[in-house]
């Protein structure tokens, strides 16, 4: 199995895009990212990849889920090592996935996100798609099976992008690709047919700055698909936590969907729909053998799962798309 450098790997397959003009900018904010990582951390997420089996002719299945499939079976020592080796990357998040018929049985249920949203936005075949805030990269997979033509995902933390590469060096021939970046490091590119933000906004300090930077990469007529948090309540009505939401102290404002429609008009978009509401419950998220911290349940009212332990109401969360 050979394992072209992901940096080439990405360049090259910009060239003769809308994207090439930005191949100087990508390669200065890649390297700088590279440069902050200790040598220690990557060699160790570098060992660990090449420490999984080395098959030959890997395909991947992501109609109904993302699976990694070869012709020639695991045996039981190899998959006792594989998951020893799996099982450095936890903790595992965003998933399910199908490693080889091991299955990464993750905190969160991203399929049944996926499934919720799927029926609700354009075709991506043929689109070029990004996702904002990828994590491992589940959706990525997801969107490539779904034949868009370019899947991009950016999300800044190292762990998540060493786990899409658990998957990706077995898949050098298809164009996605992890850049290990934020949204504010990108280009104004205004390329992209679909835009995907699921489960970011409530992390921003200025959410309708947020929104404009990825209006920035969307080309005409493109579409936005915005998964958040969101609350009761009318135009007025936004939940800025005191201190933590659900033991997050990383959540700064949550809105209700008639105040989310109204800064997202503020920003620039226009045909804003929203195609879902659910409430998150202590299945779709929950601890797991490959993610064994605390979890939904742990962070809920243990007398009443409508309020957090904070006492805010329980997470409730809305797509809107948006052109």
């Amino acid at each position: 199995m050979y394992t072209k450098p992901w940096r080439s790997a990405f360049y090259e397959s910009v060239i003769n895009t809308g994207l090439e003009q930005y191949i100087d900018s990508f390669a200065a904010i890649l390297k700088n990212w590279e440069s902050n990582l200790s040598k220690k951390e990557a060699n160790r997420w570098q060992k660990q990849l090449a420490q999984l089996p080395r098959l030959e002719n890997v395909q991947l299945d992501a109609t109904n889920g993302v699976k990694l499939v070869a012709k020639e079976s695991l045996g039981e020592s190899e998959i006792l090592k594989t998951v020893s080796v799996l099982k450095n990357f936890m903790p595992w998040r965003k998933g399910p996935f199908d490693f080889f018929s091991i299955y990464i049985d993750t905190e969160w249920h991203s399929d049944w996100k996926w499934d919720r949203v799927l029926p609700h936005i354009a075709s991506l075949e043929g689109r070029k798609v990004l996702d904002v805030g990828c994590g491992s990269g589940y959706h990525l997979f997801r969107m490539h099976g779904c034949k868009a033509s370019q899947v991009i995902g950016i999300d800044p933390t190292a762990l998540f992008f060493y786990q899409f590469h658990c998957f990706k060096q077995y898949l050098n021939d298809l164009n996605i690709h992890f850049l290990p970046i934020g949204i504010e490091e990108m280009p104004p590119t205004a390329y992209f047919d679909t835009v995907f933000s699921m489960g970011v906004l409530y992390h921003r300090h200025d959410p309708i700055g947020f929104l404009k930077e990825l209006k920035s990469q969307l080309a005409t007529d493109g579409q936005l698909v915005l998964e958040t948090l969101v609350i009761d309540g009318d135009e007025d009505s936004v939940l800025m936590p005191k201190d933590r939401y659900a033991q997050m102290r990383n959540v700064w404002f949550i809105p209700s969907v008639k105040a989310l429609s109204i800064w997202m008009q503020r920003a620039g978009f226009s045909n804003i729909k929203c195609v879902d509401i659910d409430v998150t419950s202590i299945d779709e998220q929950r601890a797991t053998p490959w993610m064994e911290n605390h979890s939904l349940v742990d962070f809920l009212d243990p007398n009443d799962h409508r309020k957090t332990i904070e006492g805010y109401p329980a997470p409730k969360r809305a797509v809107l798309i948006a052109s």
